[in-house]
């Protein structure tokens, strides 16, 4: 496994329940901000893998990125189920609910 994947699985594992990341905030916590894309294809192939709590990510404006039905509500039970609640429009609000990772996660990078 490459580091950075290592990385992200790390940060993911770390999101508590109630809380929400962006895919974004997820990759600078993993040490590379500009790998929003790499993290969704690390939660794609790896969620089931390594039971991520994949529900907890979501996009920069507090959105649920799946497009596809079943899944979206199923992503959106789930948070709801751990008391994150959403907007009229949809939207989480990042100040309420997001995670910020400890500064130094130990990585290397």
């Amino acid at each position: 496994m490459q580091p950075f994947t290592e990385r992200v699985i790390g940060v993911i594992r770390g999101i508590p329940a109630g809380c929400v990341m962006t895919y974004g905030q997820v990759a600078a916590a993993a040490g590379s901000p500009r790998a929003a894309r790499q993290v969704v294809r690390i939660l794609h192939s790896s969620s089931a893998k390594h039971d991520l709590p994949w529900h907890r990510v979501v996009n920069k404006n507090g959105e649920i990125a799946i497009r596809e039905e079943e899944g979206n509500y199923t992503q959106r039970l789930l948070l709801e189920e751990e008391g994150v609640t959403f907007d009229p429009a949809g939207r989480i609000d990042l100040s309420e609910h997001a995670h910020t990772p400890e500064e130094d996660m130990g990585f290397e990078r």
